[in-house]
């Protein structure tokens, strides 16, 4: 008899896709898998080639998002092509009331355009920011926000923290220092711990008073 995982993870990954975005959630994400965790690539087609030419082959088609219980999406120099074809866009079904959702960097302007933003302020990149103040969202000078069930991240290594907030919200705060602490550097691990956590840990507590 086949388990079904315990949580499952949508990383949206499209053509011309940052490879730190994706590659670095899903390998933190699926420190989990003891725990039964999967996290997949989730891509409008069977292959997609990153910025820098690297083809892979996705795990899951884009409708699994809409069946997951976390949704990353993550960015690349093709995005604006994305959140401008309605066709790609509607096979993106996501659902915050009972789903976690993050975007990164240029994946903050199709949270955006599926208007899972709204008026709240949120992450993303230097390179991304005018496009998505041009979509009406205020952006912070800042690397990660959450409200409740959406949350944003602004630059490549942030993924750390989206990837570290959803382990915190699924499972626990204690399950995401473990994930990690098993990822940063030797020597260096006590304080990539403590500026993860600090950044993560606010936002955690303030969605589980809410």
């Amino acid at each position: 008899m086949i388990r079904e995982p315990a949580v499952r993870v949508a990383i949206l990954t499209f053509d011309g896709f940052n490879e730190l975005d994706s590659f670095i959630a899903a390998g933190i994400l699926n420190r989990m898998r003891g725990l039964g965790w999967e996290a997949c690539i989730a891509a409008p087609t069977t292959e997609v080639t990153s910025m820098n030419g690297v083809t892979i082959r996705r795990q899951e088609p884009l409708e699994f998002a809409a069946e997951a219980d976390a949704v990353l999406i993550g960015s690349g120099i093709r995005t604006r092509e994305v959140a401008s074809d309605p066709e790609v866009m509607a096979r993106i079904a996501l659902d915050p009331t009972r789903q976690l959702i993050g975007a990164q960097c240029s994946g903050t302007l199709l949270l955006a355009r599926l208007g899972l933003i709204g008026a709240l302020p949120a992450c993303t990149d230097l390179t991304t920011k005018p496009w998505v103040i041009e979509a009406g969202i205020e952006v912070l000078d800042a690397p990660f926000v959450a409200h409740l069930n959406v949350a944003t991240a602004g630059g490549c290594l942030a993924s750390v923290y989206l990837a570290a907030w959803t382990i915190a919200r699924l499972a626990s705060l204690e399950d995401a220092e473990a994930a990690i602490h098993y990822v940063a550097p030797v020597g260096e691990k006590a304080a990539y711990v403590d500026r993860a956590l600090g950044v993560i840990a606010p936002f955690v507590k303030r969605s589980l008073a809410a």
